[in-house]
């Protein structure tokens, strides 16, 4: 098989920030009258914030006052990850990446712009990656494969050259439905069905295997960026 591109969603699988968003959630929440619940967080997993809150806070929202909602429980998460941005990341992901670098990569994610920016800028990531999309950036959110068809179009590749990095159930639909290979990162589900391969996270033997039984081969220049650096070496 060709393997040219990998594709990272990035809550969960760069960043492992979904405990913040929990916590986010539950708080902004409580501060409009709605007590979080398990399903209920269980439920935001992979989604856009248009979603999640009309399914939080009600239907009979309009389009601006979602805008508002998700804006506001967004800076509140970033308060509260500022200081933990660099530990949350993912291990091994920096590396991996570096690693990796002979490969198209590209990032495709629900999340909002300002989130995107927030974490890519501030661990200094964002120079690895030649495609960033993010949810607003499309018409069809995840479960949806338009991010992960779009972004394939935007590398020039076909999707079947494209492998996925997921985390949830909804982002796995999505590369699957895009008719790509999706490998599951394990920091929110283990029952990820239809992957090609689960991980712990990137320091997993198991991924290096996989790569290499696909004929893929690491770069031979490993220089590291270095955190909060916007250089790639």
């Amino acid at each position: 098989m060709t393997l040219r591109a990998l594709i990272f969603d990035m809550d969960g699988v760069i960043i492992d920030s979904n405990p913040w968003h929990r916590i986010a959630w539950a708080e902004y929440t409580r501060r409009h009258g709605v007590e979080m619940t398990e399903s209920m967080q269980q439920r935001m997993y992979g989604k856009r914030n248009d979603e999640i809150i009309r399914d939080f806070l009600g239907d009979h929202l309009n389009d601006l006052e979602v805008f508002a909602h998700g804006a506001a429980k967004e800076f509140l998460y970033r308060e509260l990850m500022k200081p933990r941005t660099e530990e949350s990341l993912v291990p091994g992901i920096r590396e991996f990446l570096a690693r990796y670098r002979n490969l198209e990569l590209a990032v495709a994610t629900n999340a909002e712009a300002a989130n995107v920016d927030f974490v890519l800028d501030d661990t200094g990531l964002r120079p690895l990656f030649r495609v960033i999309m993010d949810g607003h950036q499309v018409t069809n959110p995840k479960p949806h494969p338009e991010i992960y068809l779009r972004v394939a179009e935007a590398l020039q590749l076909p999707p079947e050259d494209c492998v996925v990095f997921e985390d949830s159930h909804t982002g796995v639909k999505s590369g699957l439905a895009a008719g790509m290979r999706v490998v599951g990162v394990g920091t929110t589900h283990d029952d990820l069905n239809g992957i090609s391969l689960l991980i712990r996270d990137f320091n997993d033997p198991a991924l290096e295997s996989w790569l290499a039984e696909s004929g893929v081969n690491s770069n031979v220049d490993t220089r590291k960026v270095k955190p909060g650096s916007n250089q790639t070496g």
